[in-house]
């Protein structure tokens, strides 16, 4: 929202405001000396604070998408079910075989988050290790294995 605003706001308000030359010296500071309100400085302004406003949008919506909510193996053992988060406030359900879900650290050495990479998707999911581990054990030897694709 901040970075939209600032964006439209160099685009609309900032205005051509001459720099007076005489009063230039080899003193005044770098900001005094340029004119915000010319094309070049305005259009850069207002496209770099667009862009990383949805920069910053676009990662924050895929981090929440690739957040595990839930990991479940499904009876059988041979799938697990990854119910990850979505942006407004819905339960995004992805089953998958467990032979193609690769755990890329140990659980034991983890501190933060655990990621858990599924072949053919782009990003790793993350799963929180605040989380509770019903059955460790279990997880170490199903989806918390290392695997080679």
């Amino acid at each position: 929202m901040f970075w939209s605003y600032l964006g439209v706001f160099a685009f609309k308000s900032l205005r051509d405001a001459p720099v007076d030359k005489s009063t230039i010296t080899d003193e005044t500071p770098w900001f005094r000396r340029i004119n915000l309100g010319e094309n070049k400085y305005r259009n850069t302004l207002g496209t770099v604070a667009l862009v990383v406003g949805t920069g910053s949008l676009a990662m924050v919506w895929m981090y929440t998408l690739k957040s595990v909510r839930y990991l479940i193996l499904n009876k059988g053992g041979q799938y697990l079910t990854f119910v990850t988060y979505s942006p407004f406030g819905n339960n995004r359900i992805m089953k998958v075989p467990i032979e193609n879900v690769s755990c890329k650290e140990s659980r034991k050495l983890a501190k933060v988050q655990l990621p858990l990479k599924v072949k053919d998707t782009v990003m790793h999911y993350m799963l929180d290790m605040r989380g509770e581990f019903k059955n460790p054990l279990l997880f170490d030897s199903t989806a918390g294995l290392s695997r080679k694709w």
